[in-house]
């Protein structure tokens, strides 16, 4: 065979290996961007921004959460959560010494949470059992608060300004060291 039958056939074959080597490229470009950078540095566009609006109904007939519950004068932390969820295990007790810390309950800050697609018996059986931070408890059985409040999952947690406008956002769980340099850092900041 000559040179010039080989050539047809060597063209082909690129051809049809190119969607095979832009596949490959394009997984390898996926890949590296799935482990790029912190997931909890994400920025929320309502940062500065009036809180969306709350109106949930509470746990057993206590009364839920509205939208002046968040514009009182005084910093107020949103917590949105789940029984079902590991990670809000894992942070109650964080949780738990925010909602007892002398310095920002002299300064007025409460901490309220949003009880995200769960059942209020299962609600109960977990804040039984880990103790109860929250000054009052939203029930967001559809998600329409989370889909609202930007909430990637659960937990997330907000600091709400006394006029209405969030401060900060954690996304993922608060740990000992989240809590010191971040949470409680930015909550002070916030009652300035």
């Amino acid at each position: 065979m000559s040179d010039r039958a080989l050539a047809p056939v060597g063209r082909r074959r690129l051809m049809a290996s190119l969607p095979l080597i832009a596949f490959i490229g394009l997984a390898g470009l996926l890949f590296a961007r799935l482990y790029a950078g912190d997931a909890s540095r994400i920025p929320s566009a309502l940062i500065g921004q009036p809180a969306p609006a709350l109106d949930l109904p509470g746990l057993d007939g206590a009364p839920g959460l509205a939208d002046s519950d968040l514009r009182q004068g005084h910093v107020t932390l949103v917590n949105i959560f789940a029984s079902w969820c590991q990670p809000c295990h894992a942070e109650h007790p964080f949780l738990m010494a925010l909602a007892a810390d002398p310095e920002l309950t002299a300064k007025g800050v409460t901490l309220i949470g949003v009880a995200q697609k769960d059942s209020p018996e299962n609600i109960k059986r977990f804040l039984g059992a880990m103790g109860d931070p929250y000054a009052k408890i939203g029930l967001d059985a559809d998600n329409r608060a989370g889909i609202d409040w930007g909430v990637y999952g659960v937990p997330e947690t907000f600091i709400v300004r006394g006029d209405g406008s969030i401060a900060f956002k954690q996304i993922g769980p608060i740990d000992a060291k989240a809590l010191q340099a971040m949470v409680k850092a930015e909550t002070l900041k916030a009652t300035d």
